[in-house]
């Protein structure tokens, strides 16, 4: 009886993308961080002509909470190798991108420092996302 072996094309960007899942746990730590300050701490940031869009920074703490909490799941999952993980957090990725745009009002260095952030892990994720699951098994 032959056996012939798998062979498997991983490259070393599937550690980008155990890193994007990884990041993604640290950025949804984060948003849950700001989020909560905003919440209880609304007096410390500053609003633009009392509202950011559609919310006033207390209702964006409560988004960035929630995402924030999706993004540690989902960056779990991404870490595990999961496909859907992957879909789920591309989709996470650029609304937490587009919520930082809309923060960017309030806080400026580090909703930039963020949005840099999620392109790199949209890269790892759409360019190299196959590889974490040969690579898991």
């Amino acid at each position: 009886m032959t056996y012939q072996a798998r062979q498997q094309h991983v490259t070393g960007w599937v550690g980008w993308v155990w890193f994007a899942g990884i990041i993604m746990i640290l950025a949804g730590l984060f948003n849950a961080i700001a989020g909560l300050y905003a919440i209880f701490q609304r007096d410390v940031y500053v609003e633009t002509a009392g509202r950011l869009l559609l919310f006033d920074v207390s209702g964006w703490g409560w988004i960035h909470l929630l995402f924030g909490a999706l993004l540690v799941a989902v960056g779990i999952a991404v870490s595990l190798g999961q496909t859907w993980a992957r879909v789920v957090a591309v989709i996470l990725i650029m609304l937490n991108a587009l919520t930082q745009l809309v923060w960017i009002s309030v806080n400026p260095w580090w909703s930039l420092a963020v949005i840099a952030l999620d392109v790199v892990i949209l890269y790892a994720l759409v360019v190299h996302g196959g590889e974490a699951k040969e690579a898991t098994g």
